[in-house]
């Protein structure tokens, strides 16, 4: 056939048979990375007042395999990896494991619906509804049920608050075209941005639960106040580190993306 010659009829795309798959992502990533949290949640970085156990490091990475694997995938990565570690690593399981497991879930669940998939689009809407409902709760029961003071509410609930408006607003789909980027500079700027926002969406999940259970008084809201902005900034601190050698790593060896990965 001559060299110049143009092919007639209909284009077709042709593409590989993969291996079994959830949401796009192979079952082969999501053990994989299952099995990296359940690792790091050996690992303790900060202790939770009153029940003397430790948060695990593995924390500061389930937004990060939401970015990865995408929204049902990384949940689902997530929340094997919390649940085996329970009972693998107690130290690290929270004083309600349950609620762990929730929290876990949530964050990569989040994380994975900040892409831009058509399909997709709206479903941070249904996001922003939980987040508000929980935060109104949580604010019932401190201010109005145990009579916390509304500006020492204010102050304890920083990062909850404020996660919930980096989530409505457009940093969500900014730290997400970060992520996305080729410089590896963005790539960081933008994984402790969505960090912060996503491990502050998990917080306020659990303690919307936690604090109906304990019902800490404001001499430990005035104590937490200052810890909890730096034990998330630890976490985006962490979740940069990690997160940012993982895809640089993915990206290196070309490794197949998922089909609702973000990086």
């Amino acid at each position: 056939m001559p060299q110049n010659h143009i092919p007639e009829g209909e284009e077709r795309e042709f593409k590989t048979i993969g291996s079994a798959a959830i949401d796009g992502a192979p079952i082969a990533y999501i053990i994989v990375l299952a099995a990296v949290v359940t690792v790091l949640a050996y690992v303790p970085f900060s202790i939770t007042l009153g029940s003397g156990k430790g948060m695990p490091l593995s924390q500061s990475i389930y937004p990060l395999l939401g970015w990865v694997l995408g929204s049902w995938a990384g949940a689902l990565a997530s929340g094997i990896g919390a649940f085996i570690g329970i009972f693998l690593a107690p130290h690290t399981a929270g004083s309600v494991p349950v609620i762990s497991l929730w929290g876990a879930a949530i964050a990569s669940f989040a994380a994975g619906a900040m892409g831009s998939n058509p399909k997709r689009k709206y479903w941070y809407l249904g996001l922003t509804v939980l987040f508000a409902i929980e935060l109104a709760v949580y604010a019932y029961l401190a201010i109005a049920r145990n009579g916390i003071p509304i500006n020492t509410f204010i102050l304890g609930a920083f990062i909850d608050w404020s996660a919930v408006f980096l989530f409505v607003l457009p940093t969500r789909t900014l730290f997400a075209r970060l992520i996305s980027s080729s410089d590896i500079a963005k790539v960081a700027i933008g994984i402790f941005g969505g960090t912060w926002m996503i491990c502050g969406l998990a917080h306020l999940s659990q303690v919307a639960f936690t604090y109906y259970l304990f019902n800490w008084p404001e001499p430990v809201w005035n104590m937490l106040i200052p810890i909890i902005p730096i034990e998330n900034a630890m976490r985006g601190l962490s979740g940069l580190v990690i997160g940012t050698g993982v895809i640089s790593g993915l990206r290196a060896i070309n490794l197949v993306k998922p089909k609702e990965a973000i990086y």
